[in-house]
């Protein structure tokens, strides 16, 4: 296995993109309780709407606006028709839901677009190389990088320094008592429904530049991977939950460019089987250390 310059940088963008899904799946968690199986057909529904755009002529800007435009639309359909009259059920319904409506947006995407899928070509510029210091860097591998930095940071800005964040925060912990104290619970949980699907949109140009072939299963795989690193890295706490999308989605991009062809197929059997390895040996998580239990 010879690991380059270039496999590093594969494994610090897919880290780093890994790291943004986390924190969208944690923070509908956080809120609502709910693991969000469907957060890879919201990823999947971005990234048709750049195909489209390209297809119909649209500079990519724009592209990027329509994305956003249709993740945002649909977190906000889902969270209305979906998990708003289920919220008093039990966490198995509402996960089962969740089931449901990824297969839905799947098959939807599937009639509507056939198998074969729809090619974002207005976004391939993203992943022509940089020659820095010597060595050919895919420009998506820096602009993930300090994306999800910028992102990661911003959102830790707005969970301590605004009303609206101290609100998420509290009713994390525990939405009853939060409600009774005059938290205003459908507008904590729009505003993690919103953050979640913005961060969803930026998962989706990062991952179309990646991989501009769009295809009805787009994202599904990364989004299992992505919430076994959420486990591995501790579910119930913000900081451990991104470190643990990021270590998983390192690991996938480094082993990913430097496994030869033959081998790159079990991939995902190493991953997993080193999931259930720390599982075994750290239950609540590799990277949460803490005694009190805080989710958002």
């Amino acid at each position: 296995m010879t690991v380059t310059w270039q496999n590093l940088a594969d494994g610090f963008s897919l880290g780093a993109i890994f790291a943004l899904m986390a924190v969208g799946v944690g923070l509908v968690f956080g809120v609502l309780r709910l693991v969000n199986f469907a957060y890879g057909q919201l990823v999947m529904a971005g990234a048709f709407a750049l195909a489209l755009a390209s297809q119909w002529g649209w500079p990519l800007w724009a592209g990027i606006v329509l994305c956003f435009a249709v993740v945002l639309a649909l977190s906000l359909v889902m969270d209305r028709l979906v998990f708003r009259p289920l919220r008093g059920h039990s966490p198995a319904v509402m996960l089962v839901a969740t089931f449901a409506v990824a297969f839905l947006l799947e098959n939807i995407a599937l009639l509507s677009f056939g198998s074969l899928g729809k090619i974002a070509t207005s976004v391939t510029s993203l992943n022509r190389p940089w020659d820095i210091f010597g060595v050919q860097i895919r420009r998506i591998a820096v602009v993930a990088v300090i994306v999800a930095a910028a992102c990661l940071l911003l959102l830790q800005l707005l969970l301590t320094r605004t009303e609206i964040g101290l609100h998420m925060r509290a009713s994390s912990m525990d939405f009853a008592t939060a409600r009774m104290l005059g938290v205003r619970a459908n507008r904590v949980i729009a505003v993690a429904v919103l953050i979640s699907g913005a961060l969803a949109a930026i998962v989706a140009v990062l991952l179309t530049v990646q991989s501009p072939l769009v295809t009805p299963d787009f994202a599904l795989q990364n989004t299992i991977v992505v919430l076994a690193g959420v486990v591995v890295g501790g579910l119930n706490r913000p900081i451990p939950a991104t470190l643990g999308g990021f270590s998983i989605g390192f690991a996938t991009g480094l082993l990913g460019g430097a496994l030869p062809t033959n081998q790159s197929q079990y991939l995902h059997a190493f991953v997993f089987a080193a999931v259930i390895v720390v599982l075994l040996v750290r239950p609540r998580g590799l990277f949460d250390f803490s005694r009190t239990v805080e989710r958002v």
